[in-house]
């Protein structure tokens, strides 16, 4: 399992549209083949900084979304909205406490 983390921070004028963006394509992105899950989180301090958290089965798996018609459709949406180029993470987790193994 592998464990993406994008930060994106958007305009302040476009952080509603994004938001509503989301609402559309959220369940769609979270029930992709072999994602196992995905949150969107907003900073505390700056609402206009969000992160998305999503867990995937496999690096082909996010790759095969990555190369997705629905992808391909979200993406150069909402890039157009960013105040910064957005940064992504792919990691592997080496310890997880939340998730207890019986």
């Amino acid at each position: 399992m592998l464990t993406r983390v994008v930060q994106m921070e958007f305009e302040p004028d476009k952080l509603e549209a994004f938001l509503t963006h989301f609402e559309t394509v959220k369940w769609e992105v979270a029930r992709f083949e072999g994602c196992r899950g995905m949150q969107l989180m907003q900073d505390i301090h700056n609402p206009c900084i969000v992160f998305t958290y999503s867990i995937w089965d496999s690096k082909q798996d996010l790759d095969n979304y990555r190369r997705s018609d629905l992808f391909l459709s979200i993406w150069p949406q909402i890039k157009p909205w960013f105040a910064h180029k957005a940064q992504a993470w792919s990691l592997n987790t080496t310890f997880n406490g939340f998730i207890s193994e019986k």
